[in-house]
């Protein structure tokens, strides 16, 4: 299990890599994290397998925290690969922003991984056959479902969560994939970054239930999940 320092200085390398713009925005450093809240995470051992080969996410803030890390991985294998394999006929600016949001998935699949400790669930593996890499329509498609996903998961998790350390980092976090949700929102259409379609008529992010954002994700995650032991209300 990692101690205070050594996971400190994971997120610090995070925010040093030359191979990343994580540097650059200071992801982790916006997001920030109490001390406090990484040891109470770290000391928080679950099982993470059950017999049946699912992974288990576990239970109370730790399974919360443990199912964000789920959804953070598959958004950040996504941007991986667009960014690996560019679309046809992008431009320089496009290639700017997907990178941008790929880095910031990569910090928040890394910073859950790191404070999670030996109480997170091990990576996930993940399936986008369906999903053209080559085409600018199939890719931008696929970008604004998972991040219409992320923001509605956040939305709908946070009042799961009991701890108010949880709750805040939560509240961090879902403003950046809004913000991603917006962008990617405008690529496809300009204007269209908070339609109809995401906000309600009290002009309210919508949210959704872990069993409907896994029931979705599942489309692309390969690994079985079992979910079973979050807190419901």
């Amino acid at each position: 299990m990692p101690t205070q320092k050594s996971t400190d200085n994971q997120l610090e390398l995070l925010t040093e890599s030359p191979s990343t713009q994580v540097s650059r925005r200071k992801f982790l450093g916006y997001v920030g994290l109490s001390s406090a809240l990484l040891a109470t995470v770290a000391t928080s051992c679950d099982k993470n397998d059950d017999n049946d080969g699912r992974v288990n996410l576990g239970s109370g803030d730790i399974g919360i925290l443990n199912y964000a890390y789920a959804l953070e991985q598959l958004e950040a294998a996504f941007y991986t690969k667009v960014i690996s394999s560019l679309y046809s006929g992008i431009t320089a600016t496009e290639q700017a922003y997907l990178t941008d949001i790929r880095d910031h998935e990569v910090a928040h699949r890394e910073f859950f991984k790191a404070a999670l400790g030996s109480s997170a669930i091990p990576a996930l593996e993940v399936n986008f056959s369906s999903i053209d890499f080559g085409n600018r329509a199939s890719v931008l498609g696929a970008a604004k479902a998972f991040e219409d996903l992320g923001v509605a998961a956040y939305n709908g998790a946070g009042k799961l969560i009991v701890s108010p350390d949880y709750l805040l980092l939560a509240g961090k976090i879902v403003s950046v994939e809004a913000r991603h949700a917006a962008l990617i929102r405008d690529l496809i259409s300009n204007g269209s970054f908070a339609d109809n379609t995401v906000i309600d008529a009290n002009g309210l992010d919508m949210q959704k239930a872990p069993s409907e954002v896994l029931a979705a994700a599942g489309t692309y995650i390969v690994t079985p999940i079992n979910a079973s032991n979050l807190p419901t209300s």
